[in-house]
């Protein structure tokens, strides 16, 4: 059967008039509900947000407001608010600022959150002061909580019920990384709530000035007001305050409940701790949006404030969009040893921390690895507190760098002129304990070098997102990780490839993922890739993974004894015989252990599909003493193996070669076995040499072959008898070429070989039977084709050329013949000698 689709269509006159009424409650409420281009049936259908809009909106002018209610205004407000800016093409801010596809993103997840809180049943009756005034200290406080700093979830206490909790339905928040443009996007959402009042919380005084500026950048300069306390009415109809969320902790009590509809939570993780958690869950009237950059370590604290997740843009996607700066790593192995400092809340305890890391030496070494590496490059370093940061800046100066040391000692007008003279190139390194990781925003910023390592993935992002904001002459960001080269995401000690999870570190190489399109400009790259690299997963899969497809680049100093195997077995495979040189510097300055030599050179002989290359590879081997088991290995192969065909002679002398010097570590009853088995392997060799050197040596061997019984031992005895009278080179030619059908000639054959000499000289005598290995020639094919097919074309000219002579002659021949009688024969003059 076939489905009928209803259709809402509505009169003209009904259309007309629902036109009208939203023209009126577009005047009344400061936002449109219906645009030019749309049709009221479609977007003003019974049942949608927008018709519950205006159905609200008309009853309450209805009812003789002149103005929009609060509860109408945190219901409808925003989200006709976030419509109107996304339906323009593209959304702008009121500066003309474009908004970019991610921060659209946070708004259009933002706007379908609202509109289904509107589709759904009508909240619960909510007022502000539903909870008793928390009981907080009154000190002036700007730095984060003990309890956000951390990092550590399970100190945090239960998310709390909906009844104990009823102004979570309320909270959302949205994940962008560092240096992403989250305060365009906080800018989008005070665009899209002009006609609502915006409270903006970060956790420092220097932040509430950038954003003071950034806002007033944007055109929003002009709503900008102090905090609207009780009693006040808002000088205002959409004022816009900003402050720090220590403030709020201690005067959200004092603010007017109905003067803001909306707070935008900067750097949200930072709200978690015990005061300011209290009074955010105590201020629940308006709607929050909380803006964090934390990845997934602490997203279950986030959600406990800020339940509902509206957008989320991971840091490589955001990287690869162009979004941020690309980062490049250096690891430095640590000079000092912090594996008995022990972790309190999450991270390093700062006094202990410093106590190992601040020590003259350390300083002056890493003053010096700045300037080596760097030079005058802009970038900021993290110390393990504030006399370790000032005897740091004390260093770089003497160095010959220009650094200033900042901390929370330093007052607010000297820190604001230190951050300028950062701006304008005056300064080149900032160096900070904690005072620079969140917030503060500085392009020019290259270098972060974590002289104080961390323990907590949110500091650390945190951290490196100084670094990743886009400049100009900024290729991408460095950052320079105290940890060993191999460290694994296991270690205590956070590093740019732990927190990416990335699978392999390449020094100097990209982390992030490279940029989809690429600058106009070229920026000059701060720090080159290194031909080599080395697993630093912690997974097994992933690292063999690495090792399989990047085997040309790894490192083998860095890796353990049997991937060290496992890495040598796949390039045994695969090695090319041109990278053979460049290869073996691996083995001889790689540092790699012995046994991955050894797998290196048998497998190369045994499956690498160029000849020489195998031939190289086996005489490498048994250049070394080789052990019974390998060693029979090897014999097994060269008899048997098909790859070994064509070079099953040369492949044989090398290892007879090797028995005759002693390399084969086996038994001499063992190695007697190896030597006849290769030399019945090369019998029609061993047999036309006997016979070069032995003309009877056909008849006796003949003679043995074609005989059975007692004439078959007779006729062995004659062999082994004239094998004994000749030189030992003939004598094992022709006692390898002999097969005995009988117990007694097989036993007598066993005995001469045993007489004939001692092992190492059989086993020369055999080698020196067989032809050495071709020289392979100095000149190449192409070049070997070009003379031949040259002096084929010579040669094809030449018969052209007699061809074209004897054609000539006929002719003159019969014209000669024709000639009469009488006309006298002229004579040609005789050639003129030559001196």
């Amino acid at each position: 059967m076939q489905e009928t689709t209803e259709q809402p269509t509505l009169a003209p006159e009904a259309a007309n008039g629902l036109t009208e009424t939203a023209a009126r409650a577009q005047d009344w409420a400061g936002e449109p509900f219906l645009r030019a281009d749309e049709d009221p049936a479609v977007v003003l259908a019974p049942g949608t947000a927008r018709r519950l809009a205006l159905d609200d909106a008309v009853e309450e002018m209805d009812a003789g407001r002149t103005t929009p209610s609060y509860e109408w205004k945190r219901r409808y407000a925003l989200m006709l608010g976030l419509e109107r800016v996304l339906t323009n093409r593209p959304p702008r801010l009121a500066s003309g600022t474009e908004l970019r596809k991610h921060q659209i993103d946070a708004l259009a997840g933002m706007l379908t959150e609202l509109i289904a809180a509107a589709q759904a049943a009508p909240e619960l009756g909510n007022g502000n002061g539903a909870y008793v005034e928390p009981e907080v200290d009154e000190e002036e406080e700007d730095e984060l909580e003990p309890a956000a700093a951390g990092g550590d979830a399970d100190e945090l206490p239960l998310p709390l019920s909906p009844e104990e909790d009823p102004g979570a339905v309320r909270r959302f928040r949205f994940r962008h990384p560092t240096a992403s443009g989250k305060t365009i996007a906080a800018a989008g959402f005070v665009e899209a709530a002009r006609t609502l009042g915006v409270l903006i919380l970060t956790h420092r005084r220097l932040l509430v000035s950038q954003f003071n500026r950034d806002l007033t950048a944007e055109g929003y300069g002009d709503r900008i007001v102090d905090a609207v306390e009780r009693g006040q009415e808002p000088p205002k109809a959409n004022p816009l305050t900003i402050q720090t969320y220590a403030w709020f902790a201690r005067h959200w009590g004092d603010l007017n409940p109905e003067a803001y509809h909306l707070v935008i939570a900067d750097e949200a993780h930072t709200a978690l701790g015990e005061k300011t958690s209290a009074a955010i869950r105590s201020f629940t009237n308006p709607i929050y949006i909380g803006m964090t950059a934390t990845e997934q370590l602490i997203a279950k604290q986030v959600s406990d404030v800020f339940p509902a997740s509206v957008d989320d843009l991971p840091l490589g996607d955001a990287a690869r969009r162009g979004l941020i700066a690309p980062l490049r790593s250096l690891r430095v192995p640590p000079a000092a040893a912090i594996h008995t400092v022990p972790i309190v809340g999450g991270d390093f305890e700062e006094r202990a921390l410093a106590q190992a890391l601040d020590h003259q030496a350390l300083n002056q070494a890493a003053a010096s690895l700045y300037r080596d590496r760097f030079d005058s490059t802009p970038g900021i370093v993290y110390a393990a507190g504030v006399e370790h940061a000032y005897n740091l800046a004390k260093e770089f100066r003497a160095a010959g760098l220009k650094a200033e040391a900042v901390s929370g000692r330093t007052p607010p007008v000297k820190l604001a002129e230190i951050l300028a003279a950062y701006e304008r190139g005056e300064i080149d390194v900032l160096i900070n304990a904690m005072l620079l990781a969140e917030g503060w925003n500085s392009p020019r910023a290259t270098v972060c070098m974590h002289l104080a390592p961390t323990a907590s993935k949110r500091v650390y992002q945190q951290r490196i997102g100084r670094i990743m904001r886009m400049h100009p002459r900024k290729e991408a960001g460095v950052v320079v990780d105290f940890v060993p080269k191999a460290a694994t995401h296991n270690e205590r000690v956070v590093s740019l490839h732990s927190l990416l999870d990335s699978d392999f570190y390449r020094e100097g190489a990209r982390v992030t993922p490279a940029p989809r399109r690429r600058q106009q400009r070229r920026a000059r790259r701060k720090l080159s890739p290194a031909p080599w690299l080395v697993p630093v997963t912690a997974d097994v899969k992933r690292r063999l993974g690495v090792i399989t497809r990047e085997w040309q680049r790894i490192d083998p100093r860095f890796l353990d004894e049997d991937e060290q195997r496992y890495w040598a077995t796949i390039a045994g495979r695969n090695v090319r015989f041109d990278e053979r040189v460049e290869f073996a510097k691996k083995f001889t300055e790689g540092g790699s252990s012995r046994g991955a030599l050894e797998t290196f050179l048998a497998t190369c002989a045994a499956e690498n599909p160029n000849r020489r290359l195998r031939m190289t590879a086996l005489a490498d081997r048994v250049s070394m003493v080789v052990e019974r088991a390998d060693f029979d290995d090897l014999v097994t192969l060269v008899t048997q193996a098909p790859t070994w065909e064509k070079d099953r002679v040369q492949g044989v002398r090398i290892l007879l070669r090797a028995i005759g010097e002693g390399k084969a570590d086996a038994p001499e009853q063992i190695l007697a076995r190896w030597i006849w088995r290769l030399a019945r392997a090369t019998r029609k060799v061993q047999d036309r040499r006997a016979s070069a050197e032995f003309p009877e040596a056909k008849r006796l061997l003949g003679a043995l072959a074609n005989s059975r019984g007692h004439r078959h031992e007779e006729n062995a005895a004659k062999l082994v008898n004239a094998a004994r009278e000749q030189p030992l080179e003939v004598g094992a030619a022709l006692l390898a070429s002999a097969e005995g059908y009988t117990p007694r000639a097989n036993q007598l054959i066993d005995a001469a070989r045993e007489q004939l000499g001692t092992l190492p000289e059989v086993a020369h005598g055999l080698a020196e039977n067989l032809p050495a290995p071709k020289q392979p020639s100095g000149r190449s094919r192409r070049r070997r084709r070009r003379r031949k097919k040259k002096s084929q074309n010579a040669q094809q000219q030449q018969q052209q050329q007699q061809h074209t002579q004897n054609g000539q002659q006929q002719p003159q021949a019969a014209q000669e013949a024709t000639k009469p009688a009488d006309e006298p024969a002229k004579t040609e003059p005789a050639p003129a000698q030559e001196p």
